[in-house]
């Protein structure tokens, strides 16, 4: 049979920035196991089945696949298929919809929807769970050995490493400067025997950017998805929300920040996050960016 499918760049309004997607509107029919082939043949960070709901309420269910494994949550594949779906509606004549629900494993995600001069897209996601924290499961020093930094690179202090997820876990790694987060090396053969066997193998590490166009600078390394880096990643993104929430001495209201990805790999990604508190309690996680269309194309399974 063959299957339509669209590509897109996520968290950017430019061809070539941002994250790569390959979206397959209408999954029906695709196994797990073809639907990971299809994945792997993409080769992108991620790539995203949209099927029939399990819930009602939902307008699609997402079935999101790395080269290497199923995900039961993540932000750039959210918004991509929430671009696809919303311009599919539009060139069937239908309004598209200023908000949807979409059905994934970590839970129902909201997606709003808003759309620009020139048919220019961006939409917000709220995460399908709270954050989830816990301790730092290595020493420091062994984590600096990891990521190829003197210890005295890591910030420490408050910001202390930290695993965090608001429905995939990754560990924040505050880094004391631009030129550290730029400089790291992963060393994979310490990674696999020291943090592949954790709750939060992936690393989102960030330093915090004063005057610059960002707010924060973040690099994403997810080696045991098949991913070396990701140039943009929205569920790391809600993970570093929820990270610098409780560091910030607000007690109601709304928390926001930029953050730059992708610059390290030529990829420049732009997204942004929200997170509100009341009496001191995060009650939502939000992490938004544009997306734009790049292929079409048939695929042969």
């Amino acid at each position: 049979m063959r299957y339509r499918y669209h590509t897109a760049d996520v968290f950017t309004t430019e061809r070539f920035g941002g994250n790569q997607l390959a979206v397959i509107p209408e999954a029906t029919g695709l196994t797990p196991a073809q639907m990971q082939q299809i994945a792997r043949e993409f080769n992108y960070s991620e790539t995203v089945f949209i099927l029939p709901p399990r819930d009602p309420s939902c307008l699609a269910r997402l079935r999101i696949f790395t080269p290497d494994e199923e995900l039961p949550f993540a932000g750039h594949p959210t918004i991509g298929a929430a671009f696809v779906l919303h311009r599919q509606a539009g060139q069937a004549g239908g309004a598209g919809g200023d908000s949807i629900l979409l059905d994934e494993d970590a839970g129902p995600v909201p997606v709003a929807i808003e759309t620009g001069p020139a048919g220019s897209f961006r939409a917000t996601l709220t995460t399908p769970r709270l954050p989830e924290y816990r301790s730092l499961e290595i020493p420091a020093t062994d984590l600096a050995r990891i990521i190829g930094l003197p210890p005295a690179e890591l910030l420490g202090g408050d910001y202390h490493p930290q695993a965090v997820s608001c429905g995939l876990p990754f560990l924040i790694i505050p880094l004391r400067s631009r030129a550290a987060v730029g400089g790291l090396q992963l060393d994979l053969a310490l990674w696999q025997r020291l943090l592949a066997p954790t709750w939060a193998p992936m690393l989102a590490l960030f330093s915090i950017e004063d005057g610059s166009a960002a707010d924060l600078h973040v690099r994403v390394l997810c080696p045991g998805l098949g991913i070396s880096e990701d140039p943009a990643t929205g569920s790391a993104a809600a993970a570093l929300g929820g990270y610098l929430a409780p560091r910030y001495p607000l007690d109601n209201g709304t928390l926001r920040w930029t953050i730059e990805q992708g610059i390290e790999m030529g990829r420049p990604s732009r997204l942004e996050v929200a997170v509100d508190k009341l009496d001191s309690r995060i009650t939502a996680v939000r992490v938004g960016g544009s997306a734009i269309a790049v292929m079409d194309g048939e695929i042969e399974v």
